[in-house]
This record gives C-alpha cells, sequence and structure tokens, in this order.
C-alpha cells in the first residue's frame, strides 16, 4: 500500500494553509523520525549549502540539527501556491550550547507527490544573533496564534 499525507494537490487556500500549519507543528516536536514521515522515501532537499535525499539522510540531519540547536521554535506562514507546490516563509529561535540565541529567516519551496507527501523542498535561511530578551517565539504556537501572520524583524 502506497503511503499519502493528506490534505492532497492540487491546494486551495484551505488546504495548503493546512499544509503549512502540519509542517510547523511536526517541526515542533524536533522529533527527526515524525518529520521525516511527511516526505517520500527518495525525498530530495537543499536545505542551506546541504543537500539531503531520503528519509534515512533526513532523519540524520534533523537529528544533528536538533541535537546543536536548543529550545527551537518555528513558525511558518503560507506565501503562495499552485497546484502540488507551497511557498512558505518562516522564522526560527534557538539557541546554541553557548547560550547564544538565534533567529533564523528564511523561505521553502515544496512541491508534493500525488499522495501529499513532500517529495522536493529548497530551504534558503539566514541566522542573525538575538539577545534572549528578543525572542518572540517559546515553544509552538499557541491556539490562539493559529491563522496570524508574523513580523518580518
Amino acid at each position: 500500500m502506497s503511503e499519502s499525507r493528506p490534505p492532497f494537490p492540487p491546494f486551495d487556500l484551505t488546504t495548503a494553509l493546512q499544509k503549512v500549519q502540519a509542517a510547523e507543528d511536526a517541526w515542533n516536536t524536533c522529533d527527526p523520525h515524525r518529520v521525516s514521515l511527511a516526505y517520500t522515501p527518495d525525498s530530495e532537499w537543499r536545505n542551506r549549502d546541504r543537500f539531503i535525499t531520503g528519509r534515512a539522510q533526513i532523519v540524520a540531519f534533523l537529528t544533528a540539527k536538533w541535537q546543536r540547536e536548543l529550545d527551537y521554535a518555528l513558525r511558518k506562514s503560507l506565501w503562495d501556491f499552485r497546484d502540488n507546490r507551497i511557498a512558505v516563509r518562516f522564522q526560527y529561535e534557538c539557541r546554541d550550547a553557548t547560550g547564544q540565541w538565534w533567529r533564523s529567516y528564511g523561505n521553502e519551496l515544496w512541491e508534493f507527490d500525488d499522495g501529499g507527501l513532500m517529495r522536493r523542498r529548497e530551504a534558503s535561511i539566514n541566522d542573525v544573533a538575538i539577545d534572549e530578551s528578543d525572542r518572540r517565539y517559546f515553544g509552538p504556537r499557541p491556539d490562539d496564534e493559529r491563522g496570524h501572520d508574523f513580523a518580518l524583524h
């Protein structure tokens, strides 16, 4: 039996927003295995300067990421969508082992197969050091913030 992950393409506004929120929710668990199941077994990624193929590499990448990026909290926002593609912008905050806090800004391009699994992800990301007092995100998005966009900076 083939895998699937609703909602399925082609996306409309409602289903694109659902897909983006589901991705945000999954990534905020910091569970590499859970996150990897939203991608095809042969999914291809470009993440910054890294090229990753397949779920095993996704799990390895995310495991290392969340060992370095402590207290990770992510927000994603729908930018646009068409057919089986979604564009998002995102921000996340984390601290490193020295206690330095970071806010990372980025854009992602997603392409899905017919079963709703992501087969391609391209991410461009920039990091900005912030003071702990400048933090905006404290864990997963609360229910009363769902559907709201976030400030550029």
